[in-house]
């Protein structure tokens, strides 16, 4: 135990050092960061051996005629003896094993409490569960948590308990007694795991959530429940529809958590009606809330099932209206949401048409590196359709993707790359490339690449020069022959046939013999 106290002290004391403002991550990552933190902090205020504390207090319970009534408290409660029932089950047990016993009555109470000498446990441990460990007891309730969840303040409850304390208009947190940002639960599935892992381990029966428990067939028959309670999900597309601002706010946040957290999860929401809802609320003037709806139909469309339906609900205008003018996390998420939209190859078309190439351009040039990863991943799969090609290289998308390429530590050599290769085999495209002054950022890196890079480049620099003889000699000039030889030498398969080619017709120019490698 002293072991695990030393380890929790030390992460809860490297938490607490964690430079946010260094790092690129979202404002959900942070707030479970420090949830996280704000549990480990507690963890540290709470070390207690319970077992020398058991041993004192039955020492003194037994030394004694008149007990003090905390000794016996805590008894009660480390013994699991606090209720009627539990007292009857515990007299019970004792009686039958009295019947049971075969040897001196007068002996019966101390071998209560030795060792068995057949299994090493002991005897009356038969007959009484474990002591359940007070973290997964609910503060109000003081149960064991079904459901627990996290309030604004970090402290975690059971569901129902606290929903009964925020339904009857408190808005402090009944442990630490601070006032709460807001009335959202988030679900603490660390801990639900744990719980299941303690009762699996002591052989008690896993806790069931209350209310309906919506079931899911997995592809290939067969049934399984889903973390996802339909009432829980009904009620906070209640809040969606007819709550205030503050409510809807929590509500979108919820569902955004329960999409991400798992197929079934994907499946109960969508079907229980929240994708239009999360669209209409894609126009809500509170950022937040636009920022966890964007997010939500996000995690909702990993299910190849709710693209459809989202594009179905008329998402596609008002995702695109959210990647021009959200926060900058709702822009990236946006960016994420189409492109993964944009895998069904006739929503390309409407994603387009509908001015999201311009805007993804914006985010290319403005977002984080995140944010810029996303849209380069966008602009990519949209440039698939020949149509959005045009569209990328009207909307000035070179440029940008040009000092991408000539920014190495910047990380987007590799997405600007694939997109040039791709936009380089549009005529429009091979001329605004090559007005870009790019031939000589492409020879560098046939030179000094990765594989998959010099195998773009060199795709890129051949369809930059076929037939057109000025762009011939500035690869010329740079020295694309040298580079272009080392590559049919050790590039891949496909950088080897360009390599080649643009050699043959290099030597043409030069009108000097080179023996190249098939």
């Amino acid at each position: 135990m002293q072991k695990f106290h030393d380890v929790t002290v030390e992460i809860e004391a490297a938490l607490t050092q964690i430079p946010y403002d260094h790092f690129e991550v979202s404002e959900e990552v942070i707030e479970q960061v420090k949830l996280l933190h704000s549990q480990f902090k507690r963890a540290t205020e709470r070390q207690e051996d319970y077992d020398l504390q058991l041993s004192h207090d039955l020492a003194v319970a037994e030394s004694v005629v008149d007990p003090d009534p905390e000794t016996l408290k805590r008894l009660s409660q480390e013994l699991q003896l606090s209720t009627i029932d539990e007292l009857k089950k515990e007299s019970h047990a004792i009686h039958e094993y009295f019947l049971s016993y075969e040897g001196d009555p007068d002996d019966c109470f101390q071998r209560i409490s030795e060792p068995d000498a057949s299994t090493g446990s002991k005897v009356i441990s038969r007959h009484r569960s474990p002591v359940i460990p007070e973290y997964f007891r609910c503060p109000i309730s003081l149960e064991l948590m079904k459901d627990p969840v996290i309030v604004s303040t970090g402290q975690t409850y059971e569901r129902s308990s606290i929903q009964k304390w925020l339904d009857a208009g408190h808005k402090t947190c009944p442990k630490s007694q601070e006032t709460l940002l807001h009335s959202g639960l988030t679900p603490n599935y660390v801990l639900k795991s744990l719980i299941a892992l303690w009762c699996e381990s002591n052989g008690i029966e896993l806790p069931q959530n209350q209310g309906s428990s919506y079931r899911t067939t997995r592809p290939g028959g067969g049934s399984s429940s889903s973390d996802c309670d339909r009432a829980f999900v009904l009620a906070l597309l209640e809040k969606l529809a007819n709550g205030s601002t503050e409510q809807q706010r929590a509500a979108a946040g919820e569902l955004r958590l329960l999409a991400k957290r798992n197929a079934d999860n994907r499946v109960c929401i969508a079907e229980a009606g929240a994708i239009p809802l999360l669209v209409e609320l894609l126009s809500s003037p509170d950022p937040r809330t636009q920022e966890h709806s964007v997010t939500a139909l996000l995690n909702l469309s990993i299910n190849e099932g709710n693209k459809g339906a989202i594009v179905d609900a008329g998402a596609i205008t008002d995702i695109v209206e959210v990647l021009k003018n959200g926060s900058m996390e709702a822009r990236e998420n946006a960016a994420a949401t189409l492109f993964s939209l944009s895998v069904v190859d006739e929503n390309k078309v409407a994603i387009g048409a509908a001015g999201a190439i311009q805007a993804l351009i914006s985010l290319l040039e403005e977002g984080t590196r995140r944010g810029k990863k996303d849209a380069a991943t966008a602009i990519f799969n949209l440039c698939i359709y020949q149509g959005n090609k045009s569209r990328a290289i009207k909307g000035g998308i070179v440029d940008p993707l040009t000092r991408l390429l000539k920014d190495a530590g910047g990380g987007m050599v590799d997405e600007a790359l694939a997109i040039l290769a791709i936009l380089s085999t549009n005529q429009e495209g091979k001329a605004a490339i090559a007005e870009a002054d790019t031939i000589p950022v492409l020879v560098e890196i046939i030179r000094t690449g990765s594989p998959r890079n010099r195998e773009n480049a060199a795709a890129i620099l051949w369809y930059l020069c076929i037939g057109n003889m000025e762009r011939l000699n500035v690869a010329r000039e740079v020295g694309a022959d040298v580079a272009l030889k080392e590559l049919t030498e050790n590039g891949t398969d496909r950088a080897k046939r360009k390599a080649a080619s643009l050699l043959e017709i290099i030597q043409q120019l030069e009108g000097v013999a080179i023996s190249t490698v098939p």
